[in-house]
């Protein structure tokens, strides 16, 4: 019998939720570690898989570590959604990503189910898809991995140049402040290769992405909810989408390159047999259920 995965997104999705929905479902977390330690990067960086509590559930939560002085606000609720001055009034970038502009500025995006800051980097050189693929490429990741990863840069990279209105090469992941984004990409790519052989995966099905509504805090301004990046990808590749009565972002560009990187087919089969179920945690509190869910389906 042919075995499928099922992403369902009624809480949205972000690339750590789906990272750690693969884990629960029982993607093997040693080999992560391993393929992760082959990484050739200059950048302090760990990752932490837990057990926590999700609206009563157990669940399974997977989070990049990195040294305090690159935290980034990514789960400050009060951050995010609190009251906002004038002076926010700027509208800043997304996804850890830093855009030169015509004047050799950088713009640095921020990413994890959206932290935005807005500042000039001119000085500082960050990573373009290229190197960011190269390591990839020169990772020990199989090939699989690395075809799933290098995809979902490339939606990400595409999407950040529609909607910045700058060339690809322009579009760059800051030196620090992107290696969660990097690891969350990689990671997932690593977990999605190991489950799809382990149960002879052949589709993958992805639910409609539930995104919420309003706006979430940059550290110079707004963006509506959901983000150009977001709105950009699940246009260009057909996401399907909908909106559902919670104030916030769920849906990140990452969750949404995720999606759109290995989405297959759009409707669940007839009739099927659960064979294993994954839960992956979010880190806001909303008023939703606050993971991501996998399932291995055998149609019958």
């Amino acid at each position: 019998m042919s075995k499928k995965l099922y992403i369902e997104c009624e809480s949205g999705i972000s690339g750590d939720m789906a990272v750690a929905a693969l884990l629960d479902l029982g993607a093997d977390a040693n080999k992560l570690q391993e393929t992760l330690a082959s990484f050739h990067i200059d950048e302090e960086f760990d990752i932490k898989i837990s057990s926590v509590i999700k609206s009563g559930l157990k669940t399974t939560d997977f989070d990049v570590i990195l040294p305090k002085e690159c935290d980034n606000h990514d789960h400050d609720m009060n951050y995010l959604y609190g009251h906002l001055s004038h002076e926010d009034s700027d509208i800043a970038s997304h996804e850890h990503l830093d855009i030169a502009s015509h004047e050799d500025s950088d713009i640095t995006f921020h990413e994890h189910q959206s932290t935005h800051q807005y500042e000039n980097h001119g000085h500082h050189h960050g990573r373009g898809p290229v190197e960011i693929g190269n390591i990839f490429q020169n990772s020990s990741m199989t090939d699989g991995a690395k075809e799933v990863a290098l995809s979902i840069l490339d939606i990400i990279t595409d999407a950040e140049a529609t909607v910045h209105g700058v060339p690809r090469d322009q579009v760059h992941f800051h030196e620090v402040g992107a290696i969660d984004s990097i690891i969350d990409i990689a990671s997932f790519a690593i977990c999605y290769d190991d489950i799809c052989h382990r149960y002879d995966i052949v589709d993958t099905i992805v639910s409609p992405l539930a995104e919420g509504h309003g706006t979430v805090r940059c550290q110079h301004g707004i963006l509506p909810v959901p983000v150009p990046a977001v709105t950009e990808i699940v246009r260009t590749h057909g996401i399907l989408f909908h909106k559902i009565n919670v104030e916030g972002e769920l849906v990140t560009p990452t969750g949404a390159a995720i999606a759109a990187a290995v989405s297959g087919s759009d409707d669940l089969p007839d009739k099927y047999k659960i064979c294993h179920t994954g839960l992956g945690a979010g880190k806001r509190e909303y008023n939703t259920p606050g993971f991501v869910r996998m399932m291995i389906l055998e149609e019958r």
